[in-house]
């Protein structure tokens, strides 16, 4: 992937520590196979930390970011401005075409932990999106943890993380957050092969194959292979995968991102269009 053709953002944060509060994941109570499995859980799914810590029983108190300022290798923060530029020119081009305008999200690089508006979240959680400060946060530490953990290499699969965040910002923009939460309050279920949180992923991930798609066709940036790597990375971290490799067993009801096969789906399905009108996920089967 020739990623330095891509346009490069201005947006792109790096956290200058300073400490901080926030809701904690140990608290004194959780032991080490909750923690490696809250561990496990944030590095794969790509989740809003505020979920993790709902769901993993995290307490007040235990959990301070970095008080040193992160040190960000030149050439990681270059890739990172370029992803992020590219899709700050797709998704622009594509809501003008839809006549509206679309408001650029700030990424933050951190290390070991971070303050934001969802809460306070470590390294564990791995690259997230929060609505309350549309802001994507990074850990870089998770691109290694990609390729070693996951096996899942290469600069286009780095570049489908983020381009799935910046699809979670795009969801944010198109009022779908505020749609999913309306419907979460009247009793529609969030959890679950049919639920909403999988539906809200996998659209997201439809929204990455919309921006690989459009930006290949004006940058011409892609080699042998990097359509591969992306479609790996998503196949690695399917709800279905991952359990069956953390316990030997898949349960459905607990989804919240969908099957690998889904994954793989719906990243084709933007990919393969580049229509934003195909990644309906919230309609019929998926």
């Amino acid at each position: 992937m020739d990623w330095q053709k891509g346009e490069q953002s201005e947006n792109v944060e790096v956290d200058s520590g300073g400490g901080g509060g926030g809701r904690g994941f140990g608290g004194g109570r959780m032991g080490i196979g909750g923690l490696i499995i809250l561990a496990l859980l944030g590095w794969i799914f790509f989740k809003n930390p505020l979920a993790l810590l709902d769901q993993g029983g995290g307490q007040p108190g235990a959990y301070a970011p970095n008080s040193q300022p992160v040190q960000v290798d030149p050439q990681q923060k270059a890739f990172v401005s370029h992803i992020l530029g590219s899709t700050e020119k797709t998704w622009g081009d594509i809501f003008a075409g839809m006549g509206r305008t679309y408001t650029d999200p700030k990424l933050e690089l951190f290390s070991g932990g971070v303050n934001t508006a969802c809460g306070a979240a470590s390294t564990a959680v791995g690259p997230f999106y929060c609505p309350g400060d549309q802001k994507i946060y990074l850990d870089l530490d998770f691109f290694r943890e990609l390729g070693t953990r996951f096996h899942a290499s290469g600069d286009f699969a780095r570049a489908y993380v983020i381009a799935h965040e910046v699809g979670h910002h795009v969801q944010n923009q198109l009022g779908i957050f505020a749609k999913t939460s309306q419907l979460q309050r009247q009793g529609a279920r969030m959890e679950g092969a049919d639920g909403l949180s999988v539906r809200q992923e996998l659209q997201a991930d439809c929204f990455a194959g919309v921006w690989a798609n459009r930006t290949q066709q004006r940058l011409q940036w892609l080699q042998p292979g990097d359509v591969e790597s992306a479609l790996n990375a998503a196949s690695q971290i399917g709800d279905d995968t991952l359990q069956r490799e953390a316990r030997g067993t898949v349960v459905p009801d607990s989804f919240t991102h969908g099957t690998s096969a889904q994954r793989v789906k719906w990243f084709k399905t933007g990919l393969q269009s580049g229509d934003i009108q195909q990644c309906d996920t919230f309609s019929g089967a998926l």
